[in-house]
């Protein structure tokens, strides 16, 4: 591999496009300057011929301590979201359309900050070499950056969550990222609108 930090992630690629392969080259991208901060680079999971992709926008703080995607209190929404709609874990592949975790320190505790444009640019190609391995079913993209990523910047979450969009040999379904149901004033209505939306995502399978 060409290793070449103002090319994004591109150049970090392994020339074995496998899971195992993508993980441990994943590890020391430096495609971004978010690598500089981060814990570690934090890497889907998952089966390798999953039905579903889930992809969210980056690790947030447990998942940078711990280098597992959906560990913290957003994945723990996203757990029982899946139980209740009807979606087997094992059928599942996590991952994030940023690899990394952008935060602003604040004292002792490490704020999300929201990934630029050019950073989940960067971080693309790993998100590409995911989906060519895994070659899901159902790609259900959780929140505005995952679906800057996927569906392009004029996608709009608000309007066209739960709505089956073609992606390459895949369908897409948006809906919120779990943590905008932790933020919402309401958590019991976000909530029975994200289950609506992952429910409409497992009848696309």
């Amino acid at each position: 591999m060409v290793k070449d930090g103002n090319n994004g992630a591109a150049g970090f690629l392994p020339d074995r496009l496998d899971l195992p392969a993508l993980r441990a080259a994943a590890s020391c991208c430096e495609g971004c300057d978010l690598y500089r901060n981060a814990t570690q680079t934090v890497f889907g999971e998952g089966p390798r011929r999953a039905k579903f992709m889930l992809v969210g926008e980056q690790p947030g703080d447990q998942e940078d301590r711990q280098g597992h995607p959906f560990v913290g209190p957003a994945g723990r929404i996203l757990d029982k979201g899946l139980e209740e709609a009807g979606i087997a874990r094992e059928e599942v592949y996590l991952t994030n359309a940023v690899k990394h975790f952008s935060f602003t320190p604040r004292g002792k505790r490490r704020i999300h900050q929201k990934p630029t444009a050019a950073e989940i640019d960067a971080c693309r190609p790993w998100l590409d070499a995911e989906l060519a391995v895994v070659r899901p079913e159902v790609v259900v993209v959780l929140g505005a950056s995952a679906a800057r990523a996927l569906l392009g910047r004029d996608f709009r979450v608000t309007r066209q969550r739960g709505e089956p969009v073609p992606l390459g040999d895949a369908v897409a379904v948006a809906t919120i990222h779990p943590s905008a149901v932790l933020r919402a004033p309401d958590r019991d209505e976000a909530y029975a609108g994200f289950l609506a939306d992952l429910r409409a995502a497992s009848r696309v399978s």
